[in-house]
């Protein structure tokens, strides 16, 4: 059974670092898109970064040079290294993943179609 999960939300100060965690099972993600997106309360979920099947990364504008997203396919896990956090980063974090995936461009929103349960992550100033 495939099966996503995040750690590492955490309630932080302004400017602070986090590294937050998604291990799966159930498929490899070796050559499957993966995928960081968040959701902060009374707005839509929207993407922060994907690394797409052919390991290329996609970054939202507004966590450009701030946040890195790494995998590494042998413990099947994706991270999501956050630096200079700020106020409006505060959000629920949720990992994606796309097996089966064939298509040279990233996923759409509505096409992943595994997701964790989501991690918070809070920033005050």
């Amino acid at each position: 059974q495939r099966h996503l999960e995040e750690s590492g939300g955490a309630s932080v100060q302004t400017g602070d670092s986090l590294t937050l965690s998604c291990t799966g099972s159930g498929f490899s993600f070796n050559g499957t898109p993966m995928g960081w997106f968040r959701q902060a309360p009374g707005h839509a979920c929207v993407m922060v970064s994907v690394v797409n099947r052919d390991g290329s990364i996609i970054y939202a504008d507004s966590v450009k040079g701030r946040f890195t997203i790494s995998q590494d396919n042998a413990k099947n896990t994706v991270y999501l290294q956050m630096n200079d956090l700020k106020p409006e980063d505060t959000a629920m974090y949720y990992c994606a993943a796309r097996p089966g995936w064939v298509l040279s461009r990233p996923p759409r929103l509505y096409e992943w179609n595994y997701w964790g349960q989501g991690t918070q992550v809070t920033v005050s100033s």
